[in-house]
């Protein structure tokens, strides 16, 4: 098996977070102006610190997402949830070929730094696995879970 280096947030991926709640009232307002501007139809929004970054999590039109900011309201990292139709034709044919017996429970869009993932929860009789595709449908990461 090859050793493949993953990005930092497959690494969170697998150990969860520590993010710490945090009052809107905390966000520098240059953070929460970038959000609104980007997200003016956001539902359920939630504000913590995690590490160095504001991370926000809400809704749009009953889709979670999270948003990673730096203090200077730049966008880190973000997350959504996606439907099956939203996954690139490469990461829908490679589970096709490569996990059969598989069915798609629960699939993300990461992106950071220009680099997108997308994060697929594969369901099978016993067996529940997390596999992270590049966009060419590469696997980077396969857990069971």
């Amino acid at each position: 098996m090859k050793t493949v280096i993953v990005p930092l947030f497959a690494l969170c991926l697998a150990l969860g977070s520590c993010a710490q709640d945090i009052p809107q009232s905390s966000v520098p307002s240059v953070v929460v102006n970038a959000f609104n501007q980007q997200y003016s139809k956001a539902t359920d929004i939630d504000w913590e610190m995690d590490g160095a970054s504001y991370k926000v999590d809400f809704e749009i039109l009953f889709r979670d997402h999270e948003v990673w900011y730096d203090a200077a309201g730049k966008v880190v990292r973000t997350k959504e949830d996606i439907g099956t139709t939203d996954l690139p034709a490469a990461v829908t044919g490679a589970i096709t070929q490569s996990y059969g017996g598989y069915k798609i429970d629960d699939r993300e869009k990461w992106t950071e730094g220009g680099v997108t993932t997308y994060m697929v929860e594969l369901k099978a009789k016993g067996q529940d696995r997390k596999v992270i595709f590049d966009t060419t449908g590469k696997v980077l990461t396969d857990v069971m879970d």
